[in-house]
C-alpha cells in the first residue's frame, strides 16, 4: 500500500469539512486527526498505507477515508496521542535528545541564551 498524508484525506466529501492531523506515524502506521464530521467536531483515524499500491485503511471504492473514533472513546485517542506526542517515536522527548546530541546547535543555543542574559541585565 502506498503511503497517503493524511492531510490529504478529506472523503467523504460530503461528510468532512476540515481536518487538522494531530499525529501522524508515517508510512507503515497511523494517523489521528480532528475532523469537522458532519458539522461535528471528531476524532478521525486510519492506518496510513505503506510500501505498494493501495490507499490505507479505511478507505470506500480507491478513496482513503477516515474511521470516526465514537465519542465515548474520543477522548482515550487523544490522551494517548498526547502521550506518544511526548514520549513515543519522533517525540518530543527524543527530539530534544537529538538536539542535545548536536554539539554545534547546543553551542549556538547556549551563546543565543547568554546573549539574552547580557541583554537583560544591561536594562538595569
Amino acid at each position: 500500500m502506498a503511503y497517503i498524508e493524511p492531510q490529504t484525506v478529506c472523503a467523504p466529501k460530503a461528510s468532512i469539512r476540515a481536518v487538522e492531523v494531530i499525529y501522524d506515524g508515517g508510512s507503515g502506521e497511523w494517523s489521528v486527526a480532528r475532523v469537522n464530521w458532519e458539522d461535528e467536531d471528531r476524532i478521525g483515524i486510519r492506518w496510513n498505507g505503506g510500501d505498494g499500491p493501495g490507499v490505507g485503511n479505511p478507505q470506500s471504492r480507491g478513496k482513503a477515508t477516515w474511521f470516526i473514533v465514537p465519542e465515548p472513546l474520543q477522548h482515550v485517542v487523544l490522551e494517548k496521542v498526547e502521550e506518544l506526542s511526548i514520549s513515543g517515536p519522533g517525540g518530543l522527548m527524543e527530539r530534544y535528545k537529538e538536539m542535545a546530541n548536536d554539539e554545534a546547535r547546543e553551542r549556538d543555543a547556549e551563546e543565543w541564551s547568554e546573549g539574552l542574559i547580557g541583554d537583560a541585565s544591561a536594562e538595569g
